[in-house]
C-alpha cells in the first residue's frame, strides 16, 4: 500500500488511511486526496471570511491590533 497516491491521501488525512483504501485504485485514491484538500481549502477560505465580518464589529481604530493578535 506503499504508492504515491496513498502517500498523498495520508498527508491529507494526517493519519494513516484504513488498509481497505489499498484496494482501491491509485486514480481513486489520488481523486479523494484531491477532494479531501479542496474541501479543507474550501473550509480555511470561509472561516477567513467568517473571522474578517466579525471584525467589523471592532471599532475601526482597534482593527488593526486586533486583526495582528488574532492572526499572527
Amino acid at each position: 500500500m506503499n504508492t504515491r497516491a496513498v502517500e498523498q491521501l495520508k498527508t491529507e488525512l494526517g493519519a494513516e488511511p484504513p488498509e481497505s483504501v489499498g484496494r482501491l485504485a491509485p486514480e481513486h485514491i489520488e481523486r479523494l486526496a484531491t477532494a479531501l484538500r479542496h474541501e479543507r481549502e474550501r473550509r480555511a477560505s470561509g472561516l477567513s471570511e467568517a473571522a474578517e465580518d466579525a471584525l467589523k464589529l471592532v471599532p475601526a481604530l482597534a482593527r488593526g491590533p486586533v486583526r495582528r493578535i488574532l492572526f499572527r
